[in-house]
């Protein structure tokens, strides 16, 4: 059982619903963006995205395209978001870590010494979005064997055919995307993510977290309300790119997680 599995196990024991963080690696630079992830799990967030930059993010708007950017222009690297995660797990030994990318800068690396350097770190699971299953033989099985869970998304153009090969392999949770695009372009819509969760959660047991579209304390409840949990990143990378302080992006940050809580 991973630290993810466990976290869901037990907010499932409690009744409760879970709550996501996004943040890019290196965003503004290195310290700032530590300083900000160890804070994470106090201000209420159950799992943290560490998101890898890279120079091609396809599946991103603005808001994390510009904080890849500036992460590797301050000098941001795999090794360095990998770091991240040895650092936090100095003092927090159960908030689960999934870091979130492409496969482009884990395919430099070389799978295998990523594979064992993410385990060694402390990582518990990835989310890489050029990846799809027909090509699980690349990373998602051997991050399976090496006990990494391996994090799939599911979209509003993913119909009853596709589903099953989607959920083949995942494990963690299912990341449904509530809107068709990219992050930060739209709001999700609790009337229109529910019966999609709900045909979900027909065919698999894992939970299943929304992302995409929420922006706000009130928007992470009403979502989390009708799935087992809420994403929130594009809202964050954004008070984190205007400069402001670490204590009130934490701040914002508990409001969301208060929120996705109360659901």
């Amino acid at each position: 059982m991973t630290r993810i599995d466990a976290k869901f196990a037990k907010l499932k024991a409690e009744g409760r619903k879970g709550f996501v963080a996004y943040v890019m690696g290196g965003d503004p630079d290195y310290e700032t963006s530590l300083e900000i992830v160890k804070g994470l799990p106090a201000a209420g967030v159950d799992v943290i995205e560490l998101g890898m930059p890279f120079t091609d993010p396809m599946a991103d708007g603005p808001t994390i395209q510009l904080a890849g950017q500036r992460a590797l222009a301050q000098g941001q690297t795999l090794e360095k978001t990998l770091q991240m995660v040895r650092e936090l797990r100095k003092d927090d030994n159960e908030t689960p870590v999934v870091m979130m990318g492409y496969y482009n800068p884990i395919y430099s690396r070389g799978v295998d010494k990523f594979l064992v350097d993410a385990k060694e770190a402390g990582v518990d699971g990835l989310i890489v979005v050029d990846l799809p299953p027909e090509e699980d033989g690349e990373l998602c099985i051997p991050a399976q064997k090496m006990g990494l869970n391996f994090i799939r998304l599911a979209t509003p153009t993913t119909d009853d055919k596709r589903l099953p090969k989607v959920l083949t392999n995942t494990s963690g949770f299912v990341y449904y995307v509530s809107i068709t695009g990219i992050t930060g372009a739209a709001n999700a819509v609790a009337g229109d993510v529910g019966p999609e969760v709900a045909q979900i959660k027909a065919k698999t047991d894992l939970p299943v977290i929304v992302g995409f579209g929420i922006k706000t304390p009130e928007a992470a409840q009403t979502i989390a309300s009708v799935a087992d949990g809420a994403v929130v990143g594009s809202a964050i990378v954004e008070r984190i790119a205007k400069g402001e302080s670490v204590a009130d992006i934490l701040a914002f940050v508990k409001s969301l997680a208060d929120g996705a809580h109360r659901a």
